[in-house]
């Protein structure tokens, strides 16, 4: 596999996310045994041609597989080989070359152990690169390539901090084409720990400009940028950034199911919208940055669902409501019973003429609930914490 450009557009996938996506399908419970070995064999089919011995053993431990020893020692004699080569140009560059290709030697070492899932080596060789390299560009690649470890060994505290370094990178002078990237890896990142609203607005900010095709396929950038954009923004704002968004646009015509997805919810087609909502769920749960986040994100889209309706009535018939988002009675009176018990829908239930009435919240006085609210829990903290300090 070819090593990262920086002077190339777009980054060379190492390392190779779709492998970690690939072994988080293969551990679903839910999946068919046809199909998690046609997975695992994708998998073993790129560990092989790439000589991933590290990885190897990381996939048979986490999917209980028994390890082949011929073709772990077979493996791992090719890293050893290559290492000693890659180690070689390292000292031939520092005896007779300059600091560029000194730099290039260590780097094309520090990729390799990535690409192989060498992750403890490869992070020493990348921290010793850092400590050497001074051109901002080349730190702010380096760093790109150590978030995308983060999200291939799901390692939240590595991701968290490059990101941080990454910020300030571009702020000491970052140019354009990575400055577009690093809103993808943001995006990526609050995505991951359910901040929809941030995703959003970073998914959004790069729809024009997205090269960062070693983190995903484009198609895949615009289901997440859908998915983050119908929870996050407003009726309004979600028409004019997204449906009208020609770029978007030219990609749902090949995703028909999430195109029907946004424009059902837009359109008021309720019952379309809860029928896609079950298909996007099953899609979410096969996603490994998503699929611990599906279950709030439905019950979110649900609530949105039912708010919009409500805010054009001011009472409506529970069979007519059941009706015109395909479910039975029973069902949508549990549902809304839990919602407004929770505060998550402005409406009351009267069971008797099985009619629900739209409560208009009073912005006023919710405000000032809220100020009482937390100003009770502030002036509770502080009485603790004087307590604290008088003894």
């Amino acid at each position: 596999m070819p090593l990262e450009s920086f002077d190339e557009e777009s980054l060379e996938r190492i390392p190779d996310l779709r492998l970690s996506q690939w072994l988080f399908v293969a551990g679903l419970t839910q999946n068919s045994q046809s199909s998690k070995t046609e997975v695992v064999d994708e998998i073993m089919k790129v560990i092989k041609e790439e000589n991933m011995a590290p990885y190897y053993k990381i996939v048979c431990k986490q999917l209980h597989l028994p390890v082949d020893q011929a073709i772990l020692k077979q493996m791992q004699d090719a890293n050893v080989a290559r290492i000693k080569e890659l180690d070689e140009k390292i000292k031939q560059a520092e005896e007779s070359d300059g600091d560029t290709e000194i730099r290039d030697a260590m780097i094309a070492k520090a990729h390799y152990l990535s690409q192989i899932g060498n992750k403890d080596d490869a992070l020493a060789q990348f921290r010793v690169i850092l400590d050497k390299t001074v051109l901002p560009g080349c730190r702010l690649d380096l760093t790109f390539h150590l978030i995308r470890m983060g999200f291939f060994y799901n390692d939240s505290e590595l991701i968290t901090k490059n990101i941080e370094k990454a910020n300030n990178l571009i702020e000491e002078g970052g140019d354009w084409d990575r400055r577009n990237r690093l809103k993808v890896y943001r995006g990526l990142h609050s995505l991951s720990v359910r901040d929809f609203d941030a995703a959003a607005q970073h998914f959004l900010d790069a729809v024009a400009t997205f090269t960062s095709y070693e983190l995903m396929e484009y198609k895949s950038f615009i289901i997440y940028t859908v998915l983050t954009t119908m929870i996050a923004l407003k009726r309004q704002d979600l028409r004019s950034k997204v449906i009208a968004g020609s770029e978007i646009q030219e990609v749902l015509h090949s995703l028909p199911n999430v195109k029907e997805y946004l424009t059902s919810l837009f359109e008021c087609r309720y019952a379309d919208f809860f029928r896609y909502l079950a298909g996007m769920e099953q899609c979410m749960l096969s996603d490994r940055y998503l699929a611990q986040h599906a279950r709030y994100y439905v019950r979110e889209m649900r609530i949105r669902a039912y708010s919009q309706h409500l805010d054009s009535y001011s009472s409506l018939s529970m069979e007519n409501m059941a009706s015109t988002f395909g479910v039975t009675v029973g069902f949508l009176d549990t549902e809304l019973s839990r919602f407004v018990a929770n505060g998550r829908l402005s409406c009351k239930i009267d069971k008797v003429t099985g009619i629900v009435e739209t409560t208009r919240p009073d912005n006023v006085n919710s405000q000032y609930q809220s100020m009482v609210k937390h100003g009770d829990v502030l002036l509770n903290r502080i009485q603790k914490l004087s307590q604290v300090i008088n003894i």
